[in-house]
């Protein structure tokens, strides 16, 4: 089970069921809370990649991936998404979003 570990990936939890139903038997396990910490975080990063490189078309459905991970890293940090949006709204409040499209080119 080992080598599984130094090589498996966090996948979403209807994948097994999935795999079964096309015919193959997946090899899984539970990961425990630092490593499920862990995993997440290189799973974000695995979702942004694919979102970067996505076309229009796939934009959005890569996006809403990102998301699905933001809100299993919020979950997995005591937050759910209503405290996640209530941050981000006081951060917006406090620094604004980005809808404007303004681009800092430093001081002067």
């Amino acid at each position: 089970m080992d080598s599984y570990r130094a090589s498996g990936k966090l996948v979403r939890d209807r994948i097994p069921q999935i795999i079964r139903e096309d015919g193959a038997e997946p090899v899984t396990y539970t990961a425990g809370p630092a490593e499920y910490r862990s995993r997440l975080r290189d799973k974000l990063g695995e979702e942004v990649a694919e979102f970067l490189t996505a076309d229009e078309d796939a934009a959005p459905e890569e996006l809403a991936d990102v998301l699905e991970v933001v809100r299993a890293l919020a979950a997995d940090l005591g937050i759910d998404a209503e405290q996640l949006e209530k941050i981000r709204e006081t951060k917006a409040s406090e620094r604004g979003g980005f809808a404007e499209r303004i681009v800092w080119m430093g001081n002067r």
